[in-house]
């Protein structure tokens, strides 16, 4: 996706932001990571408000609609999560060959048409099941099923059945669960977005949406689900325009309570000195990891997103020059970008309201605190050096892995000096620079130093 042109040259820009709920004590932190299991204490650490895991129908029920194995979902996980307050949301993936005529792991269930009560429909039975299991275990999330808009023969492929039956899988699924907890909530599987614009298609999610919307009894049923989900990689400024198109998508179908999750976001390196990647697009460094990981939680709080997710939290298993996407490397050690999540995490729970600017070498988020606090966070866009400079009171300034940076300002004036993009032939700027955080009881004024002077930036 182009970038949107929002130039502030000669004029004052105004945006109106993003509402955004503040999480209570009582909810989980809305900042979370995939797969955090795998070192329960290091995650706790870390402070992840949530976690995705496999709910895997294959190891479930390897042999039949009897078996019911719960090892691939250790009840041990878990209570580790429920003692560290971090809730578990299932991803149901992997049709048992058992249970299709297609191909195991991607095939439709065999007897998905047949009603939801019928025994000899699988699906239902499996997914009313771990409702009905996992409810008193603290799990009433779950996504239904993994990017099924990559089609057959094409890296990632995960589910060769026509739109109209994932349609079905998700009618199915939607009634079961609610039969098995009434309380459990349903989550569209996350699509990837760019396999339909480079194959110049309609988006997944708009075919879905249509599909959904034209069945008599799905307004009844509250259209089958609760929650979208996103997967955005790599490129910072589609985070904010994936997501804004999302949600005006799901309001021209009437759907404007339905919620916008981003379940998997990163920029993986490959110039990680301790794990390198041969890739061919995508150079990123681990500045740049940990600046996409800031720059993608700032720009989704401003498009209204709900919860995100890194993928992932730990390279486990990886094989040598595997491509990494860890805020853990296989050995265990950390990214830079571990402490920047943290940063996240820890700082910006409390967000309210968030809007973006984007000026001509910057972008600039203010971020509204239950408090009334307020941070701006800022960055350069382009591989030329930026200044912004903001008018604030009782400020303090940080750089995107939340050390403090001295800040000397003039009068009330704090100067940020934003270090340029790494952009390339191939990528071009994919993810902005380094990113400085200025925290304030008050903002007044926020500038972008250009060569033609100073240009305000203006929030409503």
């Amino acid at each position: 996706m182009s970038r949107p042109v929002r130039m502030l040259m000669f004029a004052l820009l105004l945006w109106g932001g993003a509402s955004v709920h503040a999480q209570d004590a009582a909810e989980p932190n809305r900042f979370g990571v995939v797969e955090g299991f795998w070192l329960p204490e290091v995650v706790c650490e870390l402070g992840a408000g949530w976690e995705r895991i496999i709910f895997d129908w294959t190891q479930h029920q390897p042999t039949g609609p009897d078996d019911w194995h719960t090892l691939n979902v250790d009840d041990r996980w878990l209570a580790a999560a429920r003692d560290c307050g971090r809730e578990v949301v299932a991803i149901f993936k992997h049709t048992p060959d058992w249970a299709t005529d297609g191909t195991p792991g991607a095939g439709v269930p065999l007897g998905l048409y047949l009603p939801v009560d019928d025994p000899q429909n699988y699906w239902a039975n499996f997914v009313r099941k771990s409702a009905e299991y996992y409810a008193p275990r603290g799990v009433s999330r779950f996504i239904i099923w993994n990017e099924p808009d990559i089609e057959r023969d094409t890296y990632g492929f995960e589910y060769e059945g026509s739109l109209d039956d994932y349609y079905r899988m998700l009618q199915v699924a939607y009634l079961a669960l609610k039969q098995g907890n009434p309380d459990a909530e349903v989550l569209l599987a996350g699509t990837t977005y760019w396999h339909d614009i480079n194959a110049g298609r309609h988006l997944y999610l708009d075919r879905l949406l249509e599909r959904i919307t034209s069945d008599p009894d799905a307004a009844s049923n509250e259209y089958y689900f609760d929650i979208v989900s996103l997967h955005i990689y790599f490129r910072t400024e589609t985070v904010y325009d994936i997501v804004h198109q999302t949600r005006e998508l799901l309001d021209s179908y009437g759907l404007t309570d339905k919620r916008i999750w981003v379940n998997e976001f990163n920029a993986g390196p490959t110039d990680d000195p301790l794990w390198p990647v041969v890739r061919p697009q995508y150079q990123i460094d681990l500045e740049q990891q940990a600046a996409y990981i800031v720059q993608a939680a700032a720009l989704g709080l401003a498009a209204g997103v709900e919860r995100m997710a890194v993928y992932k939290f730990f390279d486990w298993s990886l094989p040598p020059g595997g491509e990494a996407f860890g805020l853990l490397r296989p050995d265990g050690s950390r990214r830079p970008a571990f402490d920047s999540w943290a940063l996240v995490i820890r700082e910006w729970n409390d967000v309210t309201a968030a809007q973006l600017v984007r000026g001509q070498r910057v972008d600039v988020v203010r971020l509204l605190h239950a408090d009334g606090r307020v941070t701006i966070a800022a960055w350069a866009t382009t591989a030329d050096a930026a200044q912004v400079r903001v008018s604030a009171a009782q400020a303090a300034m940080t750089d995107q892995y939340g050390n403090v940076l001295s800040a000397q300002p003039q009068g009330d004036v704090y100067t940020l000096d934003l270090p340029g993009a790494r952009c390339n032939e191939v990528d071009k700027c994919a993810v902005g620079g380094a990113v400085l955080l200025l925290n304030a009881q008050t903002v007044s004024a926020v500038q972008e130093m250009t060569a033609s002077g100073a240009v305000n930036l203006v929030f409503e």
